[in-house]
């Protein structure tokens, strides 16, 4: 066990990539147990005959497609003529469209180079603080982790399913106990955009109502808007699961960006489909050694010896809960999203249900933190590519994202201790 720990950390140091880092690790242990290797391949093709898991490519090619697309701008048309009215009315707009956007193409990078474009320069005109503008957008950009048809949501699934807790863990059930967590984000930061434009010593602009400028920019979106309706509304009236969901997500929006709106020219897909495949490949590929890996972790009981070994020393649901957290937040610095959900879950998810911790409820608990991680000093991932997008310096984001940290800290808090807010749409479902 030392010796393939020792291996683990010497590939890690001289960087070779994770799936191989995942993949020797598990043919060490199986090796050293006498097991026949040929478990890996038979895992590798368990994984690759789930039927949910074609949710993933489909999903995030229907995401990259979008992003190409002037579907953000006509996003924040509608965002600003709904609530540009309101006190920090901009800002507000920036929060629900980055959310939104982040949700549909599942990746923050993107949402913060895509709508930072057009929200930062908006903000600055209208008389926000130039910190608050940069730790508005760069906080923003992980906000839809927690919003259906949300890729880490799906993922997370996947491999609570895999694993033998006892528990079912569905993705339908999922995408319901992210709702209300991430509502509750959205209102506490909308709260705090509120205070300080009120507070701020400059006039901040608000756009004047206008029926008609609303109409207008829900004219342009017409083709966009109905999707997550269409989506949503056909997995939970029934209609479609969820691999067929993400199947009609892609047909909608290659009609309507290529065929309609023709701003993704036909000649450009190949690229798209390219680029995306690249990310998911990469995702697809460490999720199935890691899944082999885990089936090593159950046999040599290390999720149970974890268990106890905490378990000796953290008694109370609540402190384990809080410890959780902690570590889950220096976890989102220094890994992205995806690698932590196949590296960690696997681990931590046992304990969780050892301490009596609903499975669904973890998976919120766990998304959450990883928000707050893309942008928690000193390595957060979307504090450098705001700093290559807006060209600030790192340590002038960090001072920006602070506050905005701080709440969503506390709105984790809440999420941690109060599991009905998640569970509380799927005890009703059932």
């Amino acid at each position: 066990m030392i010796l393939g720990l020792m291996l683990v950390v010497l590939l890690v140091i001289v960087g070779v990539p994770l799936f191989v880092v995942i993949a020797s690790s598990a043919l060490y242990g199986f090796s050293s147990a006498g097991v026949d290797l040929s478990v890996i391949g038979i895992e590798i093709y368990r994984i690759v005959d789930t039927p949910i898991l074609i949710a993933i490519p489909l999903f995030t090619l229907a995401g990259y497609v979008l992003g190409e697309s002037k579907a953000s701008e006509r996003l924040v048309k509608v965002t600003d003529a709904l609530l540009g009215w309101m006190p920090g009315g901009l800002a507000i707009v920036s929060l629900f469209a980055c959310a939104f956007f982040t949700a549909l193409t599942g990746a923050s990078g993107a949402t913060i180079i895509a709508l930072g474009a057009i929200l930062y320069p908006a903000m600055k005109q209208a008389g926000y603080g130039e910190k608050f503008n940069l730790g508005l957008i760069t906080s923003s950009g992980s906000l839809g982790l927690l919003f259906p048809p949300s890729i880490a949501l799906i993922l997370y699934g996947v491999i609570a399913q895999q694993m033998d807790i006892g528990q079912p863990v569905s993705i339908d059930d999922l995408f319901l106990a992210g709702l209300f967590p991430g509502l509750l984000m959205l209102i506490m930061l909308t709260a705090w955009s509120v205070y300080t434009s009120t507070r701020s010593g400059s006039e901040i602009r608000r756009t004047q109502f206008s029926v008609r400028a609303l109409l207008h920019a829900l004219r342009e979106s017409i083709w966009e808007l109905p999707m997550p309706f269409v989506l949503i509304g056909g997995i939970y009236g029934g209609y479609f699961a969820i691999s067929e969901a993400a199947a009609v997500s892609v047909l909608y929006v290659l009609i309507v960006e290529v065929v309609i709106l023709r701003e993704v020219p036909l000649k450009k897909l190949p690229d798209i489909m390219r680029d995306s495949m690249v990310l998911v490949g990469g995702v697809l590929v460490i999720l199935a050694v890691s899944l082999a890996s885990t089936n090593y972790l159950i046999d040599a009981e290390v999720p149970n010896k974890l268990f106890a070994l905490v378990r000796e020393h953290i008694d109370s649901k609540l402190t384990f809960l809080i410890t959780l957290n902690i570590f889950l937040l220096g976890l989102g610095m220094i890994l992205d999203v995806f690698s932590a959900l196949v590296i960690i879950v696997p681990l931590i998810l046992p304990m969780a249900v050892g301490y009596g911790i609903h499975p669904v409820h973890m998976g919120i608990i766990f998304l959450a933190n990883m928000q707050i991680g893309y942008f928690t000093p000193p390595v957060g991932m979307n504090l450098f590519i705001a700093s290559y997008r807006f060209h600030k310096p790192v340590s002038e984001l960090y001072a920006a994202t602070i506050p905005f940290m701080l709440i969503l800290m506390l709105a984790v808090l809440i999420i941690t201790y109060w599991p009905e807010l998640s569970l509380y749409l799927v005890n009703n479902n059932h």
